[in-house]
């Protein structure tokens, strides 16, 4: 927390890791679905790593770029994030990503045999009760996040929705810590010399 450097470096490549994970997306093949399944998942874990990151290190620069949006589609951006940091905790807490996402149905146009084609499922309401209060409210608000934006979506639709917004954030951050070191570089650097009138 606070060091601006870590934050850089694991912007940099958590951005990188998601943005090569999207690539994938749409090339992988839907005949398997376990495979077709990690590769869902696989997006899930670097959206939200991305997210998380960003909302450490760059606080400032998330917020701004949320700032900048109408506010319906500041919403629909905060409550997509926060439907993924459902799913994220439920597969990171053994659940089957299969209960969340399967194929879409056919339709004109369709047919491709795409992942991005595929739908989130709406699912039941969660048993927390081995949680905090505080705890319960806050998967609570996830899973109210996800139902009413990820639920009945596709996944290209929701992942294209949140990488968009966190490509944006990212370069905002990035902008602004090139000009913070440019101008560290500028610096005079601190005198190390003994003080006038030192005796040694």
């Amino acid at each position: 927390m606070g060091d601006s450097a870590a934050g850089a470096s694991a912007l940099r490549w958590s951005i990188t890791a998601m943005s090569e994970a999207a690539e994938r997306l749409p090339r992988a093949g839907v005949w398997d679905r376990s495979r077709a399944l990690v590769a869902v998942g696989e997006m899930v874990w670097w959206v939200t790593i991305v997210d998380a990151t960003l909302v450490r290190y760059h606080a400032a620069a998330y917020d701004r770029v949320l700032a900048g949006r109408a506010p319906a589609e500041r919403h629909l951006t905060e409550t997509t994030l926060t439907g993924l940091r459902f799913v994220r905790n439920r597969i990171g807490h053994g659940a089957d990503l299969a209960e969340f996402a399967e194929p879409g149905a056919p339709g004109p146009g369709a047919g491709q045999g795409l992942i991005t084609d595929w739908r989130w499922k709406p699912v039941p309401r969660p048993v927390l009760a081995w949680l905090p209060p505080r705890g319960r409210a806050w998967e609570m608000t996830r899973y109210r996040a996800y139902q009413a934006q990820l639920a009945g979506r596709t996944i290209g639709e929701i992942f294209g929705r949140a990488t968009a917004f966190l490509e944006l954030a990212a370069a905002d951050a990035s902008a602004v810590t090139d000009i913070s070191a440019q101008a560290a570089g500028r610096e005079e650097p601190l005198s190390v010399g003994p003080a006038a009138g030192t005796d040694f």
